[in-house]
């Protein structure tokens, strides 16, 4: 009896032995299994392989930079650093209501990272908290987010733009002998960058002698609004009762110069500033009718935010040397990237657009500013 008893304790210890090396080598194999997962995980974001979805929200396409520069630019760069990184790409086309619903979209849809470039630089602060309640990191390309936990900030010294602006059309005048009356037609009053530019004009201007007799903001950028703006100028000095035009960019400036020609004003005689070195408006100033635009160079603007956008999609912390300064949005110093601006006049159309490949000669010298480009030796 006794000996039975030895020897069913025997067999149970065995058995119970048996069933705890099982389950020590299903959970080293299960360990194994996880950490061979996390190590290709690891090495394929090192590698630069790793995927992820982007998401780039522009706020509108009335300012041709959008679709013909920034998008493309943009682009390119993702693929080019990561070949399996896709970008969900909208246009808000000035509409702050359908940009916050792009970027639901875009978060439903699996975007690991939001780059955006807000219609409305206050109502974009709830897509910056909606991202984060999803634990996916912001970019504000172009325009800053104010009061919102943005992870990066990539733009140009927008206050200098309108330094710019107004310091050639105060030169331009002073060289020419003029004084008297200004238009001033600003951008849009959502967008903080228009706040910034006519800061820095007003800086220039408010002292300069020259007196600012009508000034306009113009809703959504539209160059319609600014024409009806420039017509309601005229209308109230006269076609003599001005000297010059301060334009927020190349759309606004195009809109007044119309409107100027159509009231039989030779806009040659009152030099318009721009900004954007849109086609249209580097065309402009060749035939003389514009005098200066502002040339951001916008692709490392696109390029820098696309290297951030990567970093983050794949898991990584983006380069720390890209980060050339801090912006504070009113909740926090947001790390930035902020590029030069530079003013073209006819002078400097070679060593600018054309030199970078903005645009090429061929472009800008099509048969109606053929002649005018010779003169100025674009080539």
């Amino acid at each position: 009896m006794q000996r039975r008893f030895v020897l069913l304790l025997t067999v149970v210890g065995a058995l119970a032995l048996a069933v705890v090396v099982t389950a020590c080598g299903s959970s080293k194999k299960s360990s194994s299994t996880s950490t061979g997962s996390a190590g290709a995980s690891t090495t394929s974001s090192s590698s630069g392989s790793g995927g992820g979805k982007i998401a780039l929200l522009l706020p509108e396409n009335r300012t041709a930079r959008y679709e013909s520069q920034d998008r493309p630019l943009f682009e390119a760069r993702v693929k080019e650093l990561c070949p399996n990184c896709s970008v969900l790409y909208s246009n808000a086309e000035q509409d702050a209501a359908k940009q916050q619903a792009q970027a639901e979209a875009a978060i439903t849809n699996g975007a690991k990272v939001l780059v955006v470039d807000a219609v409305d630089g206050r109502a974009a602060a709830s897509i910056v908290t909606r991202a984060k309640q999803s634990k996916i990191p912001v970019i504000a390309y172009d325009r800053l987010i104010s009061n919102s936990d943005l992870d990066y900030y990539v733009s140009f010294d927008n206050r200098r733009v309108g330094e710019l602006q107004a310091t050639s059309l105060v030169n331009r005048l002073r060289a020419d002998g003029s004084r008297g009356n200004l238009v001033m037609i600003n951008g849009a009053p959502t967008d903080a960058n228009a706040a910034q530019f006519r800061a820095g004009a007003h800086s220039v201007l408010d002292s300069s002698g020259f007196r600012i007799a009508r000034e306009y903001d113009t809703p959504d950028w539209s160059p319609d609004r600014a024409q009806a703006e420039m017509d309601q100028a005229i209308t109230a000095l006269g076609k003599t009762g001005f000297v010059g035009v301060y334009a927020a960019n190349d759309g606004t400036g195009g809109a007044a110069i119309a409107s100027m020609r159509s009231q039989g004003i030779d806009p040659a005689t009152r030099p318009t500033t721009g900004q954007d070195a849109e086609l249209a408006g580097i065309q402009r100033i060749v035939a003389g009718t514009q005098y200066m635009t502002v040339y951001k160079a916008i692709r490392p603007e696109a390029q820098d935010s696309a290297t951030f956008a990567v970093a983050l999609a794949q898991g990584k912390t983006p380069d720390a040397t890209l980060v050339n300064t801090r912006t504070n949005n009113g909740q926090k110093d947001v790390p930035s990237v902020i590029l030069t601006p530079v003013a073209v006049t006819s002078r400097n159309i070679n060593d600018t657009v054309v030199r970078d490949g903005y645009w090429t000669a061929a472009q800008i010298c099509t048969s109606a500013y053929a002649a005018q480009c010779r003169r100025l030796g674009i080539q």
